[in-house]
């Protein structure tokens, strides 16, 4: 059970990275282009302002994960540190509840917001659904799950055991 939610973690913390990297490399394209086009050329293009806006909100939802697996998300160092055993693996579990119940949150409400916006068009694309930008939310809600589950069971904490 243990190695199959590690791999499983571990190819979903993968595609999650890969795809936030990807809109980063999306957003700095269109700002780069949107210099262009609006100083150098003069003739602006209004929607890569919103494309850009889209790409960072997937980039973060899509990049959490990774957070939450090398343990950088919810972290007060210093309760950490102070702890004992018993202490630690306490924080471990009020970290992993939270986090997971926080998650659970961000999808359910997420999807809500999604289905809500179906009908709301972007302004400057006129023909996308606002759904796609809210959908975020609960997509990278769920692949923070797997993350945090392997973070509790098998917990990184390269940064913080380095820094004693």
């Amino acid at each position: 059970m243990k190695n199959t939610l590690q791999a499983i973690e571990r190819v979903t913390t993968q595609i999650s990275l890969i795809i936030a990297c990807a809109m980063m490399a999306i957003a700095a394209f269109l700002g780069f282009f949107q210099v262009i086009m609006r100083f150098v050329l003069e003739i602006p293009a209004e929607w890569t302002e919103v494309l850009i806006r889209f790409s960072l909100i997937w980039m973060v939802f899509m990049g959490v994960p990774y957070a939450f697996r090398v343990g950088a998300m919810v972290s007060v160092d210093v309760l950490y540190r102070w702890a004992g055993p018993r202490g630690k693996r306490l924080f471990d579990v009020v970290t992993a509840l939270a986090s997971l119940t926080l998650v659970a949150v961000i999808i359910w409400w997420g999807w809500d917001y999604a289905n809500r916006g179906k009908m709301q068009t972007v302004i400057g694309l006129e023909n996308v659904s606002m759904f796609w930008a809210y959908l975020a939310l609960p997509v990278g809600g769920l692949f923070c799950i797997p993350a945090i589950l392997a973070q509790f069971f098998n917990p990184q904490r390269s940064e913080l055991e380095n820094a004693q």
